[in-house]
Parts: structure tokens; sequence; C-alpha cells
């Protein structure tokens, strides 16, 4: 009987190896952010890795922003005279670069890969920020704009963070409320008026803090650029009495980035 078992575990692999061979003769290995060919399936390619730049994690604990080298870690000096909302704001890459194709990618032609591959990489980091009792809020997304893409990328953004550190998503406490330029068309200034009274909770937001047992709230968006949309989001979250933290995928080195 351990004869047969020996033997069956022997074929077992053998048909894996036979499988696993078919399926890199079908489909092979190629990187997710340029696809070129791969010897494993590693998912980026060692020209694409170097390329990907981690957002610096010595940086001001409330708005994010890159300090000086030799600066003691906390707040910076304008979070020291007006703090913002938020406790922290996190960003996991910088806006450029590899990261800067995969985002484009996915926003603009769907491409997901990519960019999940990113978050699970970067998995450790949110599993050590986001608690299980934590309370992720995508940025809600003007509603002509979702119709026209079919995609709610906040959304799904927030969903496949909840998926690496175990916390819960829900989309529908914030909403946005008025109808609003792009904010890609704007400058610093404008951005910061356009958003004014973008964000508002949900006429049911204690029903769904209730359900949810949230401890900590999260604002969720890809991209972050002045800080505008994650800031007007977050003073709306805050309305809830709980701490608010924001975390972005990406963000740019922009001179006026800080919220």
């Amino acid at each position: 009987m351990t004869g047969m078992l020996v033997g069956m575990s022997g074929l077992s692999t053998n048909v894996a190896v036979i499988v696993n061979g078919i399926r890199r003769l079908l489909f092979p290995p190629a990187c997710l952010f340029c696809h070129t060919d791969l010897e494993q399936r590693d998912g980026c390619c060692p020209a694409c890795l170097d390329h990907i730049h981690i957002w610096p994690v010595h940086t001001c604990q409330h708005c994010g922003i890159i300090l000086p080298a030799g600066i003691t870690p906390g707040p910076c000096g304008r979070c020291m005279q007006k703090p913002p909302v938020q406790q922290q704001t996190i960003s996991l890459y910088q806006y450029q670069d590899t990261v800067r194709d995969a985002i484009l990618g996915w926003k603009l032609q769907g491409n997901e890969a990519a960019v999940r591959w990113l978050l699970q990489t970067a998995s450790p980091r949110l599993q050590q920020l986001i608690d299980r009792n934590d309370l992720l809020l995508p940025v809600p997304a003007p509603l002509d704009r979702m119709r026209q893409s079919g995609q709610h990328h906040a959304a799904n953004l927030a969903r496949w963070v909840a998926g690496e550190c175990g916390a819960e998503m829900e989309w529908r406490l914030l909403r946005r409320q008025g109808s609003q330029a792009r904010q890609s068309t704007l400058s610093g200034k404008a951005r910061r008026k356009n958003l004014r009274k973008a964000f508002t909770l949900a006429d049911q937001h204690r029903e769904l803090l209730q359900t949810a047992h949230a401890k900590r709230l999260w604002i969720i968006d890809d991209i972050f650029t002045t800080g505008s949309t994650v800031h007007y989001a977050a003073l709306a979250a805050a309305k809830t009495g709980l701490p608010v933290s924001v975390l972005t995928l990406a963000r740019t080195r922009h001179r006026g980035s800080s919220i």
C-alpha cells in the first residue's frame, strides 16, 4: 500500500511537471510591466524593477512630504503651524517610470495585473500600517466618469488593499456631490477650490460604521499630486469622529505636494 501511494505521488508530480511545461509553452512568463519574456513567473523583469521607486519613509508624519536628511522624524514646519485633519499620509511608490506606466495602463486600458503586483509587493508594509479593525474608504469618483470608464478605480484599489491587510472596505460611506472639473486640468490653487464641497458623508453613515465596528478610517486613492482630493475627502470622513489616515498607491514629487 505504501509503495502504491509513493507511486501515485510520483505520478502526480510527473503530471504537474508536464502541465507546467505545456503552460509555459502556451503562456510563457512575461514581465507584467513591459511584457518581456521571463525565465520564471516573477512578475517583473530586472529592468522594470530598477525603475520602481519606493516613496521614502523619512517623511512628515501628517502630510507625508519628504523631510530633508538630518531632520528628526515628525511633523514638518507647515503641519506644526496648521496640522491637517488626517493623522498620517502614506504613499507606497513614487509616481514615475515603471509605476507611472503601470497606473496609466490600469486606468486607461484596464490592465490591472501590474498594479496588483505592486500592492502584493507592498503587502508586508500594508499589514504593518493597517489594522483589521480599520475601515478603508475609497475616494468617491464622479458618476459620469464611472459611467464613461465602467470603473471605480479608487474602490478597486481599496478592495485590493483590503485583501492584502485583512481590513474591510466601505464605498458607501463617503459620497460625491456636485459636478467638478477634472483635477488634472487645473492648477494647484484651482484644484483646492474645485473640491472644496465635493465630498460628504452618506445619510446612513452611522449605521455603516456600527456594522463595520471601525476604529480608524483610511482614505484610499491612486495618486497623490497636490493633496487636494484626499484633503477634502479626509475632512468629510473626520466628521464621523474617528481618526483618519490617508493611503495612496503613488505620489508625485510636486513642489507643492503637501496637504
